[in-house]
């Protein structure tokens, strides 16, 4: 089932990007500064499958302090609309980072972005938050699968 579920999870996270529904259905945890976490709706930029997911966003924000601080996170990619045929929740566990390269803040950008940052792909307060999986938990198709060890 694992290259199945990996390959329709993907699927379903690259549907949820910027370029398709702007973040419907997407969640973002962090540890705040006191080890709480945090979780905050988000819309994904750029998915690589489930292994990598890329988010806009403000160096001065909450979740760049908190990425900056530490690095665990998790992202949540779900649906329960049951009846329609989209019923699944895809929790990935990694780490994520704080980019503020010009190349792959270029490749991050979409539209919508530039009403935060007035500058646009320049504006020095413009950052990518780049999460990598390192373990993962996936509800897909009625059933699950889930990869404690390292991805």
């Amino acid at each position: 089932m694992s290259e199945k579920a990996i390959a329709k999870a993907g699927e379903i996270i690259k549907s949820k990007t910027a370029e398709v529904t702007m973040g419907v259905g997407v969640t973002l945890s962090l540890l705040d500064h006191e080890g709480y976490p945090t979780t905050s709706a988000i819309t994904i930029a750029k998915a690589d499958g489930i292994r990598q997911i890329t988010f806009g966003g403000s160096l001065d924000s909450n979740k760049a302090k908190r990425a900056k601080e530490n690095s665990r996170a998790s992202v949540c990619v779900f649906d329960d609309d049951y009846e329609g045929g989209a019923y699944y929740n895809i929790t990935l566990v990694g780490d994520i980072e704080v980019v503020t390269d010009v190349e792959t803040k270029k490749e991050t950008w979409y539209q919508g972005l530039e009403a935060h940052f007035e500058n646009g792909v320049d504006d020095p307060n413009y950052c990518v938050l780049k999460f990598t999986t390192k373990r993962y938990n996936l509800w897909v198709d009625m059933e699950e699968d889930e990869v404690t060890g390292s991805f």
